[in-house]
């Protein structure tokens, strides 16, 4: 009954112990900047409401950048600040990040799930093919079976190292990509072929 308890409870608790520690994380830093506001302008503040007043205004903003004029607008200042220094080499690699992880669908940013004898020979690491490599890096390198590779880290799957490698030197898996992450989270402890039982709690 202990062990099953436990089961239940602490992959609940870790969850919503994680969201607490990012909304207090998040609120505490938007709070500096609105709770002086509301407290001079309306005599009142909760823990919290920085947090709403920030997703209602990116809804706001979402909705204006969905109208045509506004999203014209929109990229005549993107054009604009990609002539400014720094950001010309800071932003567009910060949109492609963003674009990433907000993706609905991280299946079709990893295409495949692969092997790669990495850091030396006689050691495998999972990858995850994301693009065949450019011609003119290929023409570079004198290969024409080159690929990038993401090799992430564990148990945080969307950090790590992009790979330039020959498609004869990866093994290619069978593994879906979901199988791929859920074995890079677990650390390697859970068997990704394998559903996880359910919990009997009688």
């Amino acid at each position: 009954y202990l062990i099953s308890g436990l089961l239940v409870f602490l992959p609940l608790s870790l969850t919503v112990y994680l969201l607490t520690l990012t909304l207090n994380i998040t609120d505490n830093y938007l709070g500096k900047f609105i709770e002086p506001y509301f407290l001079r302008e309306f005599g009142f503040y909760f823990k919290g409401l920085s947090i709403i007043i920030f997703i209602l205004m990116l809804v706001i903003v979402g909705f204006l950048v969905s109208n045509f004029l506004v999203r014209r607008l929109h990229r005549m200042f993107e054009r604009v600040l990609l002539r400014l220094p720094f950001f010309k080499q800071v932003y567009p690699a910060m949109k492609e990040i963003s674009a990433f992880f907000l993706a609905r669908d991280h299946a079709k940013k990893f295409k495949q799930v692969v092997f790669l004898e990495y850091p030396r020979r006689g050691l495998w690491s999972i990858g995850f093919i994301t693009n065949d490599t450019p011609e003119q890096i290929c023409r570079k390198i004198g290969r024409t079976d080159l690929c990038h590779v993401f090799l992430p880290s564990s148990p945080g799957p969307f950090t790590g190292y992009v790979l330039i490698a020959p498609k004869s030197d990866l093994i290619f898996s069978d593994m879906s990509v979901e199988q791929g992450i859920k074995l890079l989270v677990s650390g390697g402890v859970v068997n990704p072929f394998v559903e996880l039982p359910e919990v009997n709690l009688l």
